[in-house]
């Protein structure tokens, strides 16, 4: 369940929430829902709540600090999984487009580690959620910020619709697909934003087109992310497979990625 209204949680944002309303068809409320899903505004920016979990902080997207920060710092460069999955290697930052972008946090890394990339989100409030974090990290006055910003431009649409255009547009090299699975049994093991997340966009039922559709559109490789034990999309397995802990990464090579001109 979701709601029209948009909660302002802190009066001194009210210009913020109304612009933010505005653009959402959402009506402005200064009280909060008793049930559901829900977006509010705070000093932190825009954020997606339940209501249900009260004590629960909301999910906002943080381009400047948090985990992102940490991960621009001590996540280990271009060794990372999802970097090594896209291709990313001296001399060679493909164009990559997330047809599935969700909170940015993969879209993100890419960019800064060098990669231009198009994230595309469905849902248009998770997709707020990234346009307000994009926003407040362009108000930063930080050269390294301003450039890893440059790289990375949102968007928001159907995934199954807006592929084929936006990779055409971009030239995408390296198709990016993460779609969202079943909601695990172990609730509590379940991370805040996923379990928001189930509750607001459910899974992709359209992940298997998805996949169909990026082996068309990409020049060079496509990469699924998916849950260590989760089944192969369209039941086909892919050249390589990175494995973590928790998840996979399956590799779709369509030709071999080259140096930067």
């Amino acid at each position: 369940m979701t709601h029209s209204l948009l909660y302002l949680a802190d009066p001194q944002q009210r210009q913020q929430a109304q612009a933010w309303a505005e653009q959402l068809q959402l009506t402005l409320s200064d009280t909060p829902p008793t049930q559901g899903c829900y977006l509010l505004v705070n000093t932190q920016g825009l954020g997606l709540a339940l209501a249900e979990e009260p004590k629960v902080a909301p999910v906002q997207v943080d381009l400047v600090g948090g985990r992102l920060a940490h991960r621009r710092q001590f996540g280990g460069g271009r060794g990372q999984a999802v970097a090594k999955a896209c291709g990313l290697k001296a001399g060679i930052s493909p164009r990559i487009l997330d047809a599935t972008a969700g909170l940015l946090s993969d879209a993100f890394v890419l960019a800064s580690l060098g990669a231009e990339v198009w994230a595309l989100e469905r849902h248009p409030w998770v997709a707020a959620l990234g346009q307000d974090a994009y926003q407040r990290a362009s108000a930063h006055q930080d050269p390294e910020l301003a450039s890893i910003l440059a790289r990375l431009r949102l968007f928001q649409g159907q995934a199954s619709q807006r592929l084929a255009e936006l990779s055409q547009d971009l030239q995408a090299e390296v198709i990016y697909l993460d779609p969202m699975f079943p909601a695990s049994k172990k609730s509590a093991q379940v991370k805040k934003e996923m379990r928001l997340f189930h509750h607001l966009v459910g899974q992709d039922e359209d992940a298997d087109l998805l996949l169909e559709m990026a082996l068309d559109c990409a020049s060079h490789r496509v990469v699924v992310k998916r849950p260590r034990h989760a089944p192969y999309l369209m039941q086909r397995a892919p050249q390589i497979e990175l494995t973590g802990q928790a998840n996979r990464f399956d590799i779709y090579s369509l030709k071999k990625l080259t140096r930067d001109a």
